[in-house]
């Protein structure tokens, strides 16, 4: 007698939603542990999720490797969104060619040298060598942009690493797919000719997205200010769609937009900002428990051995020598070679690149999947934490900074002009500075400070502190220049003009 399917009610939606939310409150709780810690936030998130898989104490039996796939693709939009959103051009401009470089030669390097360690010291064959070979050569955004970020590198060593992990996922994801198509694999040259045409694509649809929208939320007052975070999320979201229905890299699309959005001074930018890490955060949460879900420990006791031998050639060959020789025409110093060896970081992309030839049927893709859950959990385990000591060892360390200025802006359409919220931070420079001396341009003024929370009418005379809050009213031509003149004086103090700190505002 076949038994009778239950039908969704109310109660199980209840059940449901309680167990999601505790799952999410015992995964933020985790990220105290895992920045205590230094260890990065996927292994954590990972976890929770084999713990409530079959092997743990939930038994959620789970082997849907396409809808993960699905899943993953779009937690990986979002998080690369993030990262465009916090990537500052100033720090990446100089650095395109050598991340370009590394994430194209260096891949290739990495696939070549990964491959042979794989089919000539595990015994794969060719297909599947090749399929870890190109899996986990790509670095993972969310690592790497947890990790950087919090560890003080010279800029130009923080703008490689990040920009490669946004380029290089275009590139990898077409050649795993390649490699799991059916039939023979591709010629070298025909796979070199869809790379470049696929990155093209997606970088101009990318550029004129990021373009278009900054234009639109820079001139259009939406009615609300919650608005504009969702609205600028949107626009990532639409870079996505169009770069990969136009048979481009809609996650190049998506990071070069997300960029073109983050370096536009959008209204409401600090809120915005902190809805783009909130997204970022559930979708790394979601994504890692989804793989660990996904993950069977009892079968992996044999892919243990392999994926140490290729992550060990991995990490102490390949990914050393990607470097070196992408990186030879930009005469980088030894020492900055080394760090960024060490820190290309694994994470989530390879596991879920790793379910490709599952979806797809390829011989061996659950040995496959495995030996990389493996490879990643463990050189992510030794790698993340020992990041900040390598750096001090090598002296890269850079000194701590003045702190920026949090600046919110909302535009002011009927009166032609802008409202600047300005909180000036415990690091800031503009501490004892005099309102008169932050010699704003005319149209701008401050028309009101929030100090211990009480409100007051500044005079020329008064004295900035640590911890103010300033209402700065700006005529919208000089409203750009107003913000670059605060943020001048929040990192060089009064002399800001003087000491070379831009801030080109007329003076009063």
């Amino acid at each position: 007698m076949a038994r009778k399917e239950r039908p969704l009610t109310v109660h199980h939606l209840n059940q449901l939603l309680l167990v999601c939310s505790l799952v999410l409150l015992i995964a933020v709780a985790a990220v105290r542990i895992s920045s205590r810690s230094g260890l990065p936030s996927l292994l954590v998130y990972l976890g929770i999720g084999i713990a409530m898989g079959q092997d743990g104490v939930g038994n959620v039996h789970f082997n849907n490797a396409e809808l993960t796939q699905v899943i993953g693709y779009a937690a990986l939009v979002v998080i690369l969104a993030e990262g465009g959103l916090g990537t500052k051009w100033k720090e990446i401009r100089p650095v395109l060619p050598a991340a370009s470089s590394l994430a194209l030669v260096g891949i290739a390097v990495s696939v070549g040298v990964t491959a042979s360690a794989a089919h000539y010291l595990i015994g794969l064959e060719w297909r599947q060598a090749l399929i870890i070979g190109a899996v986990v050569s790509s670095t993972d955004a969310a690592a790497v942009f947890s990790v950087l970020r919090k560890v003080p590198l010279p800029a130009r060593v923080t703008g490689v690493l990040e920009a490669e992990s946004g380029f290089n996922d275009a590139p990898v994801v077409i050649l795993v797919v390649a490699f799991s198509t059916a039939g023979p694999v591709e010629h070298w040259y025909t796979l070199l000719g869809e790379i470049a045409l696929e990155l093209a694509i997606g970088a101009a649809i990318g550029l004129a997205v990021g373009w278009l929208g900054s234009y639109g939320l820079r001139h259009v007052a939406l009615p609300a200010s919650g608005l504009y975070p969702i609205a600028v999320m949107a626009i990532a979201v639409v870079a996505y769609a169009a770069g990969a229905l136009a048979h481009g890299s809609g996650f190049l699309a998506v990071y070069l937009a997300s960029m073109l959005l983050g370096n536009a001074k959008l209204p409401h930018w600090p809120a915005t900002r902190g809805f783009a890490e909130g997204l970022g955060w559930m979708a790394q949460i979601g994504m890692f428990v989804l793989l660990g879900l996904l993950v069977t420990p009892h079968e992996m006791g044999d892919d243990i051995w392999p994926a140490l031998v290729i992550g060990l050639v991995l990490t102490m060959v390949a990914r050393p020598l990607s470097v070196v020789v992408s990186l030879l025409p930009f005469r980088i110093p030894w020492q900055e070679q080394t760090l960024m060896s060490w820190a290309g970081l694994r994470g989530a992309v390879p596991i879920i690149l790793a379910t490709i030839p599952m979806v797809s049927g390829i011989e061996g893709s659950r040995r496959i999947f495995n030996i990389v859950f493996v490879l990643v959990v463990v050189y992510t385990l030794i790698q993340g934490p020992t990041l900040p000591w390598l750096a001090r060892t090598l002296r890269l360390g850079e000194p701590a900074e003045a702190a920026d200025l949090g600046i919110e802006s909302a535009p002011l359409e009927r009166l032609r002009g802008h409202l600047l919220s300005v909180a000036i931070p415990k690091g800031s420079r503009m501490h004892g500075v005099e309102v008169g001396e932050l010699r704003l341009p005319a149209g701008a003024a401050v028309t009101l400070v929030v100090r211990d929370g009480k409100s007051f009418v500044p005079l020329p005379m008064t004295v900035l502190r640590r911890g103010d809050e300033l209402l700065v009213v700006a005529t919208d031509p000089v409203r750009d220049a107003a913000e670059r003149r605060l943020r001048a004086v929040g990192q060089g103090g009064k002399l800001a003009g003087w000491l070379g700190t831009a801030g080109n505002g007329t003076g009063r």
